[in-house]
């Protein structure tokens, strides 16, 4: 993909999981990447270790904030081909007990953010023709699960905000899909599975097995190295003509 050779990406949530793993990629495949995230010292850890690559810290629940990250990227870099919206947090409580403030961090952070970073990253990209969003949602963003109302809120809403921009965006030759993994061996799965176990009344070494990998035809967490190739080819001059979709990589969860 030597076509990806001096893109600009900007990735949110870069400093662990799934946005570092597509960070990394890319560098790989020559892209000048900025790093965001609200954690600084594992983003400026991460950014250092990529060749062409800077940090930028960043709150996504914060307007100003993403209107900032963006101007700052632009200016150091001139330009940005791709956005990576990959911000993430999760909250598991029954609807009755789900506090609102839960609710609404979940949403501006994993919904409201990445409309607001397209909606600034979009001039840009149809003044010059060429553009890659990449909006990584889950298998939630398909399908539903118990507990997760916010998350699973946040996911399709993620995935209707993916089609739009693709219509919208295709006559300027910029693309837009999402991502919709099942679990993915991150901090973020992990930091669930006491809670996954203290609701569902299992042992938390019952999670992975019983809930995690359960319903696949392939039983096991994808590695986040999977997602980010995926990422990457969907930014590639290969796929130029996809456009609008949600990529499920999922062991085949939802094949049934």
């Amino acid at each position: 993909m030597q076509e990806l050779a001096d893109k600009v990406a900007l990735v949110t949530g870069a400093a662990s999981g799934i946005g570092l793993a597509i960070a990394r990629d890319f560098a790989e495949h020559g892209v000048r990447v900025t790093l965001a995230d609200i954690d600084r010292e594992r983003g400026q850890v991460a950014a250092s270790e990529l060749a062409g690559a800077r940090f930028a810290q960043a709150d996504m629940t914060s307007a100003a904030d993403i209107s900032r990250l963006v101007a700052e990227t632009l200016a150091a870099e001139g330009k940005i081909d791709i956005l990576v919206n990959n911000a993430g947090i999760q909250h598991i409580a029954p609807i009755h007990e789900f506090p609102e403030a839960k609710w609404r961090l979940i949403i501006d952070m994993m919904l409201t953010a990445p409309f607001l970073l397209t909606k600034a990253v979009l001039p840009n990209m149809y003044e010059r023709k060429w553009g890659r969003i990449i909006n990584i949602a889950s298998i939630h963003g398909l399908i539903a699960s118990p507990f997760k109302s916010a998350y699973v809120a946040a996911k399709h809403g993620l995935v209707g905000l993916t089609r739009t921009t693709a219509l919208e965006a295709g006559a300027y030759n910029v693309t837009c899909n999402a991502i919709c993994p099942s679990y993915v061996r991150t901090p973020l799965v992990e930091k669930q599975i006491a809670d996954q176990a203290r609701i569902h009344n299992i042992p938390e070494d019952q999670v992975v097995e019983k809930i995690m990998v359960a319903n696949g035809a392939i039983h096991r967490l994808l590695e986040p190295r999977e997602v980010a190739q995926l990422a990457t080819y969907l930014c590639s001059d290969a796929a130029g003509g996809i456009t609008g979709s949600a990529q499920s990589i999922d062991c085949g969860w939802t094949a049934e």
